[in-house]
């Protein structure tokens, strides 16, 4: 049964937690010295602490309602993996020189596409879409690019060549242009393309595959999610500590360094992790992923954004095109909301016994004596 407050408490709870997914990420790769594949690691602990050891312990010691299933285990790691590799399409487009401006904006706009297409083709409900449902998507992507296009932007910081002199400045100009030039050049744009249709396939597949592992294994909350933790585990930890020992980087850090960047990273993972929970917990609750996830995709850079405004002091620069892409997204999320497809209602069995019909015409030798 649908129980709508309850759906829509967890969804702004993983909206909530994703929003902070990212400023947690970026302070605990700056203290890594900028080491994107080792902030990825501390994520994928966080994930392994929270979604699967507090589950394991909770599972052994009382009971839950559920069960497993190879199905719903194959489908929920399945589920994880591309949660993660989503998150990898991410930090690689951003580590191939991809702007954050044009970056989050296409994986945010585009996942409540795909996720929409899975889940219909997954349910073969195609024909119950209505083109209102499909104007709340496009509300809620517009919505959330509108946001963070029109993000106010941090306040300049003052440079050593405005007080030197005119020769030093021109100088400096120069300089500044070959760097942006040797920045260019180390541009890779297919690897960036690349690298925003993985998130955005994966992420758009993720709620739908999740919701069907929940459900092969009846309705369960914390196994599905223990599934997804070690997913992580394996997508964010295990594979990059292989990565980094055949091919370490240059990053040099002491262990105060590592120690503090891998706490932040650890922060954001938990975050992760807890969004992940919530949206469980919304299908849990008759939540179904063709609205659920739209709307967690669509707030979610809304959170991002004013939070880190909160952080940079920057709350009274908002714009009236910021509040103008608040409204469309609310105003989106809610035709997504009235507009989403029903499942179609199944027959309920009946209690009376079948009735055994005669033939309606016997033969005139079975009328006898």
């Amino acid at each position: 049964m649908l129980k709508l407050p309850l759906v829509l408490l967890f969804t702004a709870m993983t909206a909530i937690f994703w929003g902070v997914y990212g400023i947690l990420l970026h302070q605990g790769t700056e203290r890594l010295g900028h080491s994107s594949i080792r902030a990825f690691i501390g994520v994928g602990i966080a994930y392994f602490l929270i979604a699967v050891l507090v589950p394991v312990g909770v599972l052994s010691s009382k009971k839950e309602k559920g069960f497993w299933s190879l199905g719903g285990t194959l489908l929920s790691l399945f589920a994880g993996t591309v949660g993660a590799l989503g998150a990898l399409g991410v930090i690689l487009a951003v580590a191939f020189k991809g702007q954050p401006i044009y970056v989050m904006p296409i994986v945010f706009g585009c996942a409540p596409v795909v996720n929409t297409l899975v889940t219909s083709w997954l349910n073969k409900s195609f024909s119950q879409i209505k083109p209102l449902f499909i104007l709340g998507l496009v509300l809620v992507a517009v919505g959330a690019v509108g946001v963070l296009i029109n993000k106010p932007a941090a306040p300049a910081k003052a440079t050593a060549a405005s007080t030197e002199t005119a020769a030093s400045t021109e100088t400096a100009a120069s300089n500044n242009k070959k760097e942006e030039q040797v920045a260019r050049a180390a541009i890779n744009p297919v690897a960036i393309g690349l690298s925003i249709c993985l998130a955005v396939v994966c992420w758009g597949a993720y709620g739908p595959f999740l919701h069907m592992g929940q459900m092969k294994m009846g309705g369960s909350r914390l196994r599905p999610f223990c599934c997804v933790g070690i997913a992580y585990f394996i997508i964010a930890v295990a594979v990059p500590v292989m990565i980094l020992r055949v091919a370490p980087d240059d990053v040099k850090l002491d262990w105060g360094q590592i120690s503090n960047g891998l706490m932040w990273s650890i922060f954001a993972g938990s975050a992760g992790a807890i969004g992940a929970l919530g949206i469980i917990l919304a299908f849990n609750y008759g939540g179904k992923p063709i609205f659920v996830m739209p709307l967690v995709f669509g707030f979610a850079p809304v959170i991002n954004t004013l939070t880190s405004m909160f952080v940079g002091g920057s709350l009274d620069k908002i714009s009236s095109y910021f509040i103008g892409s608040m409204l469309i997204g609310i105003g989106g999320a809610v035709t997504v909301l009235v507009f989403a497809p029903k499942a179609k209602p199944h027959a309920a069995p009946s209690s009376e016994p079948k009735k055994v019909e005669l033939p309606s015409t016997v033969s005139a030798g079975s009328t006898g004596s």
